[in-house]
């Protein structure tokens, strides 16, 4: 008979430790998981660095049998999603477990008791800690490696998830394209025509601007995805934070930035699949693995395509075709071999049939879940 699990709330930072931890244990043996860097990991958890914690409460616990660590969960409250949406929804997020049902039930129970008491009225996860971040599980594409903040999670956490009665909310796609495919000939003749129809000027991010080109990013994100499930408008301080990290670790040249008329109107956002430089560096950084970084930084094969989308004014006027073109023609000209479009919502049917005209394949799929608490 197993011994049955006690949950810890982390409060120390010997638990915080062990918190971050458990998934360089976990996954240390599986080939596919591309292990974080601790420091980033901190600082996503850290509520005073973090921005979306200005508006976000969280608890942190760990499942401990015989005093070693063999679970974690985050239980997380967005006053912005909840204000947005009209609803009372808790989050879990950062859900790590050994295939044990006894200690994933603790784990939910704690987090669902938090969040009830709380006020909250149901429990959707996983988000690490929200869906602009890393969230869901993994559902298809366990044999392959994930992208730049897209999770890899073991195939015994849909089982535990179900286990406990967690159900089902929300299948995402992620579609995958080779870059020397090119594209169909009939969609280089539309962009051309909407080009000369228009006064149209695509462009990439430019580092000179770049606080103008990061409200440019946020106006047209908060305006484009307004209406999209489990949107929630990001803060001044979220895009800027965005804004750094891809100044720190993106290529400007993917960045696209649509004008008409001299005025904004559409972003198209693709980065450097920067997971193939983290599975060198083994999640820290040090003086052997910076130089490691920085000789792999230019042999990046792949890129994630994380969204493209108009100004509502703008819809339907092929406005992201012409950026979607736009980027393929720069992934080609530096060597990047292959991109990965999305995550897509499973029943976004305009947004798949688009990028499955443009080459793209559904090769990798994920799960949320949602109860009622």
């Amino acid at each position: 008979m197993s011994t049955k699990p006690e949950i810890r709330k982390v409060e120390s930072r010997k638990d915080l430790n062990e918190f971050v931890e458990l998934p360089y244990k976990l996954y240390k043996k599986n080939p596919y998981w591309t292990p974080p860097l601790r420091m980033m990991v901190r600082e996503n958890l850290d509520t005073e660095k973090y921005p979306f914690w200005k508006h976000a409460i969280r608890e942190l616990y760990l499942a401990v049998k015989d005093g070693v660590a063999v679970g974690r969960i985050a239980a997380i409250i967005d006053d912005n999603h909840n204000k947005f949406h009209e609803e009372k929804m808790g989050f879990f997020g950062f859900f790590e477990c050994i295939d044990d049902q006894q200690a994933a039930n603790a784990l939910y129970d704690t987090a669902k008791k938090w969040l009830k008491e709380k006020g909250m009225t149901h429990m959707r996860g996983p988000a690490n800690p929200s869906l602009n971040d890393e969230c869901a599980f993994l559902l298809d594409g366990f044999e392959l490696k994930p992208t730049l903040m897209m999770p890899y999670t073991f195939k015994y956490y849909l089982k535990l998830a179900e286990g406990y009665g967690l159900k089902k909310t929300k299948d995402l796609v992620a579609l995958l394209a080779h870059v020397d495919w090119g594209l169909p000939s009939r969609v280089e003749k539309l962009t051309k025509r909407i080009y000369r129809n228009m006064h149209l000027k695509v462009r990439s991010f430019d580092l000179k601007h770049f606080d103008r080109d990061v409200e440019i990013m946020k106006d047209v994100y908060n305006a484009a995805w307004e209406k999209n499930w489990g949107f929630v408008p990001m803060t001044d301080e979220e895009i800027l934070y965005t804004g750094k990290f891809l100044k720190q670790f993106g290529d400007p040249r993917l960045v696209k930035i649509a004008e008409i008329d001299g005025k904004p109107a559409g972003i198209g956002l693709t980065v450097p699949n920067v997971n193939e430089l983290l599975d060198k560096l083994n999640g820290s950084i040090n003086p052997i693995s910076a130089l490691k970084f920085l000789y792999y930084k230019n042999k990046i094969a792949g890129a994630r395509s994380l969204l493209g989308g108009t100004k509502k004014e703008f819809r339907n006027t092929g406005i992201i075709l012409v950026m979607l073109c736009e980027t393929q023609k720069e992934l080609l000209k530096y060597g990047y071999k292959w991109c990965e479009l999305g995550w897509n919502l499973e029943d976004n049917e305009l947004i798949n049939r688009f990028d499955m005209s443009v080459g793209g394949k559904i090769y990798k799929k994920y799960r949320l879940y949602e109860m009622p608490i």
